[in-house]
């Protein structure tokens, strides 16, 4: 019985540990890709590239949230899809402010979050059952990367 208590803890906390901040270093780290497989939340994979890395997992929500992350282990882009929006508070971190400054002179639900700086990028768009977008730090980006590469 203290099992299922403790897997039924773990299964419900995993999610919120599932994806890093917009800056930080990335938390589907082979550690939490264990985790996540064993609690069956989530299947990440990793992509590699000479100047970054793609990793990806599914939420408890169904969720699919990729961190591109650079090989000093900051994540410069994340991206989403899912049928719900992420918790854009965790997924953007310090950015988060800057987000929904972005979004605070439109009614809410109204359209597209799309605002673009030198130093913060988001796009956020969809409908319920189908939301998708991305965040990205443009001065981070590495030379052979494209903000349109960010999916």
């Amino acid at each position: 019985m203290n099992l299922v208590k403790a897997a039924l803890a773990a299964a419900v906390m995993l999610p919120l540990a599932s994806y890093a901040a917009l800056g930080g270093a990335p938390t589907i780290s082979a550690a939490s890709q264990s985790r996540l497989r064993s609690a069956a939340v989530a299947a990440p994979t990793a992509l590699a590239s000479a100047s970054y890395t793609v990793r990806e997992a599914r939420d408890a929500d169904g969720v699919t949230i990729r961190e591109y992350v650079l090989p000093n282990n900051v994540v410069f882009a994340v991206a989403w899809q899912g049928p719900v929006r992420p918790d854009m508070n965790a997924l953007l971190g310090n950015y988060f402010h800057r987000a929904a400054s972005a979004g605070a002179g439109k009614p809410r639900g109204t359209g597209p979050l799309i605002d673009r700086s030198d130093d913060f990028q988001i796009e956020s768009v969809g409908r319920p059952g189908n939301f998708f977008g991305k965040a990205i730090l443009p001065r981070l980006l590495p030379a052979n990367v494209r903000a349109e590469d960010v999916r």
